[in-house]
């Protein structure tokens, strides 16, 4: 008779090889465990931290939306300006916005329209760093690509200063990699703190019916729920490993386990990503596409408890309307978005989520006033949008008036550093806060003000 060796685990040695000792050590992490072994052990300066932090939803319009044809409408500009689209009245007397945005109209009570966000560039990658770290780039150029010179974003601060330890990630980027060609979009990583900070990056559309999340999958055989005790495991390999176990990679290893078991056995984390688990009715209500299912993913993501997730709503550049932007805006862009983050809105204040997390929506700049020959809009720094609801922020509001034509501030300017220091606030992170880079130099996070009036009123 065959007698099947079974480890304390519960595990049969089959299985132990199925999954193979370096699939064992890395449990198909491979990205994320590289990422962290690589980085230097910086000590973390003592930082007084707000102990209720909220969370951040960052929808991102990957090459920028139009502010005239979407929030920021002038009816009575010239053709040429004022474009094909009309206002229609919202929820907020006196407020208007696009008319193929008819979901989000009946929820302005919901959300602050920033109309005065500025900076002076018109670089997709720079701009976006900006945005999305609340700095400018180190030695930026124009389109210089990412690199460990860059400032960290808003989840890697998270990861640096606010530490986890119960398999949750401190930040998820999904569901595109900014990246076109050889030009890498900075801004989404942890910069110069280096990789051990860096957010999970999820590529693949939760539309997709193949949709899953290779990071959180085990060789086949294996399941979550079948690792039962993980402590046991890594004790029952190590014991099997006494030699290894003296070596000294083992010893780096010993953290790169204990990460690795703690995500995967963090069954919270593995059910957010299972759409599946949503009824069909809940994820038509968000749209059957990938904005709409990414944003679904995204509220998932915070209801588990990550610190800060990104939707990048679409492929890189997806806003960038040169030309024929009318036809893109009403036929391609704009309902998905309109739908997709009607449901979202809707599904955190439902579950009181909405309190505790800040959702912003925004691109990397805006469009340029006048409507160029091929009947778009290039790029325009100087004047743009930021919508944002949840952690504090009063709805119903417009915060900021631009001139008569959309290309300047006329009422007080905020730029991405303002954004940024309104974010750290939110995280319980003060904006002033010291942190080191990979060298072990010190540096402070941000140097912005807080844009008081999302919180007070106009």
């Amino acid at each position: 008779m065959t007698v099947t060796h079974r480890h304390i685990t519960g595990l049969t040695r089959r299985e132990l090889l199925q999954v193979g000792y370096s699939g064992l050590l890395g449990m198909s992490l491979p990205s994320l465990i590289a990422a962290r072994s690589e980085a230097a052990k910086a000590s973390v300066p003592a930082v007084d931290l707000a102990p209720n932090p909220k969370q951040i939803l960052i929808v991102f319009l990957t090459g920028a939306a139009s502010h005239h044809d979407t929030f920021d409408m002038k009816p009575d500009a010239p053709a040429e300006v004022r474009g094909e689209f009309k206002p229609i009245a919202t929820s907020v007397p006196g407020l208007h916005v696009c008319e193929h945005l008819p979901r989000l109209a009946a929820r302005a009570d919901k959300y602050a329209t920033l109309r005065t966000l500025s900076h002076g560039d018109n670089n997709h990658l720079m701009s976006t760093h900006y945005v999305l770290t609340g700095e400018l780039q180190p030695g930026g150029f124009f389109d210089k690509i990412a690199s460990r010179d860059d400032w960290p974003n808003y989840a890697a601060a998270s990861a640096y200063l606010r530490p986890r330890t119960d398999g949750i990630p401190s930040g998820v980027n999904l569901p595109t990699f900014l990246m076109s060609g050889p030009l890498t979009w900075p801004g989404q990583h942890a910069g110069l703190l280096g990789p051990k900070y860096d957010p999970w990056q999820i590529t693949g559309d939760p539309n997709a019916k193949d949709f899953r999340v290779g990071d959180l999958t085990l060789a086949d055989g294996l399941d979550v729920a079948r690792l039962g005790d993980r402590q046991s495991l890594v004790g029952d390999l190590n014991r099997q490993q006494r030699r290894l176990a003296e070596m000294a990679v083992a010893r780096r290893l010993t953290s790169e386990q204990a990460l690795a078991f703690s995500i995967l056995t963090s069954s919270r984390l593995a059910r957010a990503f299972q759409l599946d688990r949503e009824t069909e009715a809940v994820r038509e209500r968000y749209g059957r596409n990938m904005t709409g299912q990414s944003l679904l993913l995204a509220r998932r993501l915070v209801d588990v408890g990550v610190p800060v997730v990104q939707a990048n709503i679409g492929r890189v550049q997806n806003w960038d309307s040169h030309s024929a932007i009318f036809p893109t805006l009403k036929d391609r862009l704009l309902p998905p978005l309109d739908q997709g983050m009607a449901a979202l809105l809707d599904d955190l204040d439902a579950s009181g989520k909405l309190d505790e997390t800040l959702v912003m929506m925004l691109g990397e700049f805006g469009r340029t006033p006048k409507i160029n020959k091929n009947q778009g809009r290039d790029h325009w720094g100087p004047c743009f949008f930021g919508l944002f609801a949840g952690a504090g922020v009063r709805g119903g509001q417009v915060i900021g008036t631009s001139d008569k034509t959309g290309a300047y501030p006329v009422t007080k300017a905020y730029s991405p550093i303002d954004l940024g220091a309104t974010v750290y606030h939110l995280m319980g992170i003060p904006p002033e806060t010291v942190v080191r880079d990979r060298f072990n130099r010190p540096l402070r996070l941000n140097r912005g003000e807080v844009i008081e009036p999302l919180f007070s009123g106009a």
